[in-house]
């Protein structure tokens, strides 16, 4: 498996860092966590809780653009060391992402979130150079 898939799967995955940073980490002003409207208590944090939560969901958002890129990269025959060296940036730019979603930087996260959205625009094109 090439390391763009493997970063596929990571990609796949870091949506559930953020939930577990929404979900599970120190106490929460409205009591333990909600299982069976989770939702309806997501949408009650606050703070770098509920920003953790708005994380996850952008995750979730990108992730189909993200996926598709390198899929369609690697079938059409980009050079396997662009794709999988684009992939990796697309990783670090979205943990990056988190960090400055947690931290409340909201310039440097849409200039993160803009980074991450380039990058997975080069691996539909990549194929081309």
């Amino acid at each position: 498996m090439t390391t763009a898939f493997w970063c596929v799967l990571i990609a796949g995955l870091l949506p559930l860092t953020a939930t577990g940073i929404a979900k599970f980490t120190g106490g929460s002003k409205m009591g333990p966590r909600e299982n069976h409207n989770p939702r309806e208590w997501l949408e009650k944090l606050d703070g770098y809780k509920k920003r953790a939560h708005w994380a996850q969901l952008n995750s979730f958002e990108a992730f189909p653009f993200f996926a598709a890129g390198v899929i369609v990269a690697q079938l059409a025959g980009a050079a396997q060391a662009a794709v999988d060296q684009l992939a990796i940036a697309f990783i670090a730019v979205r943990v990056a992402y988190l960090v400055c979603y947690l931290a409340d930087w909201a310039t440097v996260r849409t200039l993160v979130w803009t980074a991450g959205y380039v990058i997975t625009i080069a691996l539909f094109v990549s194929p081309t150079f």
